[in-house]
């Protein structure tokens, strides 16, 4: 294989995208997106600002038919999708039917183009989602077009080099006629230290330190759901912490899921670039001319790269013929 051709698929801010190409580079061979799709349009105005490439919008609304004209031949389709319930397509048509979902698109355009491998991204609690249930009709469906998928896997970002601990679920099938072997990346047991994505403290605007009445409100909260047993509250680090907890979409409402202390003043937020890094976007990646709410959320929303950098190393290796292990899983059903 010389060169390997990706879509992108629910692209965002191209996350997938950028951890294919890394793989790509490292492994020495040429990789091509020929299609993308994403209907938010600040995600749009990123993806072009980077890639020049505008993405296809709503890729739900062709029909079937059309699928096969609108989207080039690829090697490899990428797609973080929103994980929606299945048990009620489960009760009104019958298990297995996955209409009404996001995913049905995605199973559309694999049962179309036959790509030779896909990776799919969700949180981790779609494994114990309807009680093991959506992900029982996900794998089983991906089976019935024609696609061998070792068991998911959760992986975790502090394991791949950045510190941040971020759980997701990665999905990996490749066609069974080519009879590939496949194996999840292992951890790459580099330690990870908060301070190596951080900008130095003359560098950061006061916006991004919380006011005193912020501050007292998240401490007043967080001593009040541990006397209710609930254990919430906003997560403070510093530099030489291991470790942040998961940047999500609603970081710009006020920040607390990631605090950085700063001595004895009030702790501050991640800047922009510092959420950049937590997700392990190269420094060339462009967040200019963009609100600090939408960095946030893209952010938060995104893939964390060095994780799908690992992966794909492993899928490409398999679509090259070269020996790996452990692929073909019992799948429990």
């Amino acid at each position: 294989m010389k060169t390997i051709k990706t879509i992108d698929l629910f692209a965002g801010i191209g996350g997938m995208r950028i951890g294919v190409d890394q793989a790509a580079k490292f492994l020495k061979i040429k990789h091509k997106n020929v299609f993308s799709s994403e209907i938010d349009k600040y995600c749009c105005q990123l993806y072009y600002a980077n890639f020049s490439q505008e993405p296809y919008g709503d890729i739900t609304v062709p029909k079937t038919k059309d699928l096969d004209k609108l989207i080039p031949n690829h090697d490899l389709l990428l797609a973080g999708f929103p994980c929606q319930p299945f048990s009620q397509a489960g009760l009104k048509k019958g298990f297995d039917d996955t209409r009404g979902t996001l995913f049905y698109d995605i199973l559309r355009i694999l049962k179309i183009k036959k790509p030779k491998a896909f990776l799919l991204e969700n949180v981790s609690n779609l494994k114990g989602h309807d009680n093991g249930n959506t992900l029982k009709v996900i794998l089983r469906n991906l089976n019935k077009i024609g696609y061998i998928v070792p068991y998911p896997k959760i992986l975790c970002s502090k394991d791949f080099g950045l510190p941040q601990n971020r759980k997701r679920i990665f999905i990996v099938g490749f066609l069974k006629e080519l009879q590939c072997e496949f194996e999840w990346p292992s951890p790459i047991n580099k330690k990870t230290r908060v301070g190596d994505i951080l900008e130095p403290k003359s560098k950061v605007p006061k916006k991004y330190f919380i006011s005193n009445k912020l501050w007292e409100g998240h401490k007043r909260r967080k001593k009040q759901n541990k006397i209710d047993g609930k254990g919430f509250g906003y997560g403070i680090v510093n530099s030489r912490s291991e470790y942040t907890n998961t940047i999500s979409a609603r970081y710009y409402k006020d920040g607390s899921e990631i605090l950085i202390q700063q001595g004895s003043g009030n702790p501050r937020k991640l800047m922009p670039v510092e959420a950049k890094r937590l997700q392990g976007f190269p420094k060339s990646f462009k967040i200019s001319n963009m609100s600090d709410v939408q960095i946030y959320k893209q952010f938060g929303n995104s893939v964390s790269v060095s994780v799908i950098n690992a992966i794909a190393k492993n899928i490409i290796k398999s679509l090259q013929g070269k020996k790996v292990k452990n692929f073909q899983m019992d799948l429990g059903f």
